[in-house]
Protein backbone atom coordinates (compact mmCIF):
# COMPACT_ATOMS: atom_id res chain seq x y z
CA UNK A 1 0.00 0.00 0.00
CA UNK A 2 0.85 3.69 -0.81
CA UNK A 3 2.53 6.19 1.87
CA UNK A 4 -0.29 8.63 0.62
CA UNK A 5 -3.14 5.89 1.35
CA UNK A 6 -1.89 5.62 5.13
CA UNK A 7 -3.93 8.44 6.05
CA UNK A 8 -6.66 5.86 5.88
CA UNK A 9 -5.14 2.86 8.36
CA UNK A 10 -7.58 4.09 11.18
CA UNK A 11 -5.73 1.57 13.67
CA UNK A 12 -2.25 3.16 13.06
CA UNK A 13 -0.96 6.49 14.38
CA UNK A 14 -1.28 9.53 11.93
CA UNK A 15 -0.49 13.31 12.55
CA UNK A 16 -1.46 13.93 8.75
CA UNK A 17 -4.94 12.76 9.74
CA UNK A 18 -5.18 14.89 12.86
CA UNK A 19 -4.35 17.90 11.37
CA UNK A 20 -6.67 17.55 8.00
CA UNK A 21 -9.41 16.41 10.88
CA UNK A 22 -9.25 19.85 13.05
CA UNK A 23 -8.48 21.72 9.90
CA UNK A 24 -11.51 20.76 8.05
CA UNK A 25 -13.76 20.49 10.99
CA UNK A 26 -12.81 24.45 11.12
CA UNK A 27 -13.83 25.55 7.95
CA UNK A 28 -16.63 23.30 7.75
CA UNK A 29 -18.04 25.75 10.47
CA UNK A 30 -16.50 28.81 9.89
CA UNK A 31 -18.39 28.12 6.22
CA UNK A 32 -21.61 26.71 8.46
CA UNK A 33 -21.46 30.18 10.34
CA UNK A 34 -21.73 32.16 7.35
CA UNK A 35 -18.19 33.70 7.66
CA UNK A 36 -17.83 35.05 4.01
CA UNK A 37 -20.65 37.82 4.75
CA UNK A 38 -20.22 39.44 8.12
CA UNK A 39 -23.84 40.24 8.12
CA UNK A 40 -25.09 36.71 7.60
CA UNK A 41 -23.10 35.25 10.51
CA UNK A 42 -25.68 33.02 12.03
CA UNK A 43 -25.54 29.74 14.12
CA UNK A 44 -26.27 25.98 12.60
CA UNK A 45 -27.14 22.98 14.63
CA UNK A 46 -24.32 21.18 12.11
CA UNK A 47 -21.87 23.05 13.73
CA UNK A 48 -21.98 20.36 16.32
CA UNK A 49 -20.55 17.49 13.66
CA UNK A 50 -17.67 20.12 12.94
CA UNK A 51 -17.17 20.24 16.90
CA UNK A 52 -17.08 16.27 16.64
CA UNK A 53 -14.81 15.96 13.97
CA UNK A 54 -12.19 18.75 15.46
CA UNK A 55 -12.21 16.65 18.55
CA UNK A 56 -11.29 13.41 16.91
CA UNK A 57 -8.36 15.01 15.10
CA UNK A 58 -7.79 16.17 18.38
CA UNK A 59 -7.64 12.32 19.89
CA UNK A 60 -5.91 11.63 16.57
CA UNK A 61 -3.54 14.40 17.28
CA UNK A 62 -2.87 12.70 20.68
CA UNK A 63 -2.34 9.36 19.91
CA UNK A 64 0.93 10.50 18.53
CA UNK A 65 2.69 11.52 21.61
CA UNK A 66 6.07 9.60 22.21
CA UNK A 67 6.82 8.89 26.25
CA UNK A 68 9.85 10.38 25.80
CA UNK A 69 10.86 13.85 25.69
CA UNK A 70 12.19 14.67 22.42
CA UNK A 71 11.74 17.79 19.68
CA UNK A 72 8.76 15.36 17.90
CA UNK A 73 7.30 15.41 21.33
CA UNK A 74 7.32 19.22 21.36
CA UNK A 75 5.68 19.52 17.89
CA UNK A 76 2.77 17.26 18.76
CA UNK A 77 2.00 19.17 22.07
CA UNK A 78 2.30 22.61 19.66
CA UNK A 79 -0.47 20.67 17.49
CA UNK A 80 -2.07 20.15 20.35
CA UNK A 81 -2.31 23.27 21.35
CA UNK A 82 -3.29 24.61 18.15
CA UNK A 83 -6.30 22.04 18.06
CA UNK A 84 -7.74 23.58 21.64
CA UNK A 85 -7.77 26.30 19.99
CA UNK A 86 -9.88 24.98 16.95
CA UNK A 87 -12.07 23.15 19.56
CA UNK A 88 -12.76 26.87 21.53
CA UNK A 89 -13.46 28.94 18.06
CA UNK A 90 -15.39 25.91 16.88
CA UNK A 91 -17.02 26.12 20.65
CA UNK A 92 -17.64 29.65 20.29
CA UNK A 93 -19.24 29.90 16.97
CA UNK A 94 -21.72 27.36 18.13
CA UNK A 95 -22.55 29.13 21.83
CA UNK A 96 -22.76 32.78 20.30
CA UNK A 97 -24.33 33.26 16.92
CA UNK A 98 -24.40 36.85 16.38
Amino acid sequence: MSPLLAIFRLRQKSLVRGIVLSLSAFIASLLLAGFPHIENLHGSPWQFASLLMAAWGMAETGRCLRGKWSLYHAGVLILLYSDLMILTLIVFLVAFPL
